[in-house]
């Protein structure tokens, strides 16, 4: 593909919630890690919104004449997924990977080029635990009882992405509920096993990651602890991309992402469409009904 690098890209930047020309870390690279989906059930518009947003970034990237690198990965280790295999009878992680199955072939029907890497959590598990050692290692995460929680207190620029206080984050509201933190605004790292849930053993004995530590580790794995872009809906500005900035420098000070971006909710009735509120579409509901071009 010819180079067209004369052609100035400006990105808008959630960090510095201004747009700024991209300039990728390594002439003629770009490194983009963008937040998948959660695999356990059919994914709705809102999922395809953010999709097609950034699948749009990264074909005009290659536009551009970039080498991208482009990774999206699929949370299938997760709360949301182990609740709905109980109520199915299922296996959570059987599940998770019919989920994972099914989007993919939704992005074909939506005609979205496939990521260079799919990575999924639980193949990644000796990079998760790996990198849960180093923020213990560097004294900014504490074990209880089998948990490993993050001392949201070690991150001085703690709230720099969403411009929230650690203080406004009162337990029971963003955070789960639990005595034996340290800090109300502490996240888990590593969740000890529960009887019926998937588990792997760690060095604090068997259980799962938590949701934020997952993409930390995968997204150093497959792009070192600095690259150009990361994306993902706007709701996962807060807690999720907050907790990973937080986690990542604690694991390696020299962590650092030129640009986040984030695309918006799609709305139904003014309301966020969303599994939990039950006003969503999914995309192969509309695709298989209303856009015969996809088959």
């Amino acid at each position: 593909m010819g180079n067209n690098r004369k052609e100035e890209l400006k990105v808008y930047n959630s960090m510095t919630q201004q747009k700024e020309v991209l300039q990728p870390l390594v002439e003629g690279k770009v490194g983009m890690y963008v937040c998948g989906i959660t695999a356990y059930d059919f994914s709705h518009l809102g999922h395809a919104r953010a999709a097609v947003a950034f699948d749009l970034l990264y074909r005009y990237l290659l536009h551009l004449g970039y080498e991208v690198n482009y990774v999206r990965n699929f949370t299938d280790v997760d709360d949301k997924i182990i609740n709905r295999a109980n109520e199915k009878g299922e296996n959570p992680l059987s599940l998770s990977d019919r989920f994972c199955q099914e989007y993919r072939k939704d992005m074909d029907d939506l005609q979205c080029f496939t990521p260079t890497h799919q990575p999924r959590v639980s193949d990644h598990m000796e990079q998760i635990k790996a990198m849960i050692q180093q923020i213990i290692d560097n004294g900014c995460a504490y074990v209880v009882d089998g948990d490993v929680f993050f001392s949201v207190d070690r991150s001085l620029d703690y709230g720099q992405l969403s411009r929230q206080r650690v203080e406004n984050h009162r337990a029971g509201e963003r955070v789960a509920v639990d005595s034996r933190k340290r800090d109300p605004a502490d996240f888990a790292l590593w969740k000890a096993a529960k009887p019926g849930e998937p588990s792997w053993e760690s060095p604090w004995g068997p259980g799962r990651p938590g949701w934020h530590i997952e993409c930390s580790a995968m997204s150093a794995h497959y792009l070192s602890h600095k690259f150009d872009i990361h994306g993902g809906g706007i709701d996962l500005i807060f807690p999720h991309h907050e907790n990973e900035i937080a986690q990542s420098r604690a694991a390696c000070p020299e962590t650092h992402i030129n640009y986040w971006m984030h695309n918006g909710h799609v709305t139904n009735n003014n309301e966020k469409m969303s599994k939990s509120l039950g006003n969503f579409f999914t995309i192969r509901d509309v695709s298989e009904n209303y856009f015969s071009f996809v088959n």
